[in-house]
């Protein structure tokens, strides 16, 4: 009986976040050892978080600026040059493709928790989005001061973007938990994660906008889960436009749906683990 109501208590649709407070400690030691481990024995250390987006910004300007000449063609892009508008995008996207191209291996990469009873290994997916997360704003703060070097004004609407971002959590932690679920039981699942994630940023509005698509396609690029939140926070960071109540309450449904299900998919499978890996 008892084990029936804990069953039923962790496919609660509260449970993914319950279970992120209980472990909070945890989740926030475990990603502090994944982003040292990262840059350990390196002469930058921890700089490299900051060095590497300012590195791609810089060959960004440089190749779509300068060598292809690309421009965004809305009118509301005013004096902010292609390059920005593009790491807008990338920040999302980078932190969608970090968090699932980890995915499959978050659980066979890590068999020792497996084998620990009382280890919570649906933490494991967390501390990937924590990372991500990380890298994210490391990133952020890179685009605020090129924005600020190139004399792109910055308005409050840029305050925000953090509140869009934690729209996006549910949604990437869902995706999160279904792909390292299925990577443990379908090791090809690594390759078709990158094949996917690649192919999603270029059918997201990243390097170009939704308007070039004929009409008739454009509502293919919804589809995407990255679309509506780099169309937001560009308008945030950018255009200092705000977004849709409708559509925001929308995408934030959705993303807690998302997260569930990738929730129930990892609890009913995890029994296996052990016996697979």
């Amino acid at each position: 009986m008892m084990h029936k109501a804990a069953r039923r208590l962790s496919l609660h649709p509260l449970a993914p976040y319950v279970a992120l407070a209980n472990n909070a400690r945890l989740v926030l030691e475990l990603c502090r050892r994944d982003i040292s481990g990262r840059y350990r024995g390196s002469m930058g250390g921890l700089l490299w978080t900051f060095i590497n987006p300012l590195l791609m910004l810089a060959i960004y300007s440089f190749v779509f600026g300068y060598i292809f000449k690309s421009r965004w063609n809305t009118a509301n892009i005013g004096n902010v040059h292609f390059s920005i508008v593009l790491f807008v995008g990338l920040i999302v996207s980078n932190f969608f493709s970090e968090c699932l191209n980890r995915a499959p291996t978050l659980v066979v990469g890590n068999p020792n928790y497996v084998k620990k009873v009382v280890f919570p290994l649906e933490t494991l997916s967390w501390v990937a989005v924590g990372t991500g997360l990380f890298h994210a704003l490391i990133s952020t703060i890179a685009l605020l001061a090129a924005m600020l070097l190139t004399g792109v004004q910055i308005s409050w609407t840029a305050l925000l973007f953090p509140v869009l971002m934690l729209a996006f959590l549910p949604m990437v932690a869902g995706l999160t938990w279904f792909f390292s679920a299925l990577g443990v039981y379908f090791r090809d699942t690594q390759q078709i994660i990158v094949v996917l994630t690649t192919s999603l940023v270029f059918l997201a509005p990243i390097f170009y906008p939704r308007s070039n698509l004929p009409v008739r396609y454009q509502w293919v690029l919804s589809l995407n889960p990255m679309t509506y939140i780099v169309e937001t926070a560009q308008s945030l960071l950018l255009w200092r436009h705000l977004p849709a109540w409708q559509a925001t309450v929308g995408y934030c449904l959705a993303s807690c749906v998302v997260a569930w299900l990738g929730w129930v998919t990892f609890q009913v499978t995890r029994r296996g683990f052990a016996d697979v890996i």
